[in-house]
């Protein structure tokens, strides 16, 4: 993906105490998981490369939860209890991003695609879409 198409989209948890921006494209691909969390929590998934986010304010404000394998790092504000952005599982070392939690300038800027993460070993392989900045294999 061509990082000179991306724009950028600021974000925060419900309360404001965590502040971020993302950059990303303006048409968005993102990715509706029904494993536990994800579904629990609402979470629409948007993928991004490390160096396309940049936490404003509110690292104090940070929780982390791990569980089953212990290799996503899921964040939430302590005060309202959002998460707008963790560390998956798939790709450790970049972000995925909550994008209910981003300001999204118009309806229609984005397309939704289903994921059985309820499933995520076996389905993992036919996972959707690759992190902002990543190339496609």
């Amino acid at each position: 993906m061509n990082t000179s198409n991306l724009i950028e989209y600021s974000g925060s948890c419900h309360c404001g105490a965590i502040k971020f921006t993302v950059r990303a494209p303006a048409k968005l691909s993102v990715v509706e998981c029904n494993c536990s969390i994800c579904y629990a929590s609402g979470f629409l998934h948007l993928h991004i490369k490390n160096e396309n986010f940049s936490l404003l304010s509110g690292a104090k404000k940070l929780v982390a939860y791990r569980f089953n394998t212990k290799k996503a790092c899921h964040t939430f504000c302590k005060t309202c209890g959002v998460k707008p952005f963790y560390r998956p599982r798939s790709h450790p070392n970049d972000y995925s991003i909550n994008v209910r939690c981003l300001d999204i300038p118009s309806a229609g800027t984005m397309s939704i695609t289903p994921f059985d993460g309820k499933n995520w070993e076996e389905n993992i392989s036919t996972f959707p879409e690759q992190p902002v900045g990543q190339p496609t294999p």
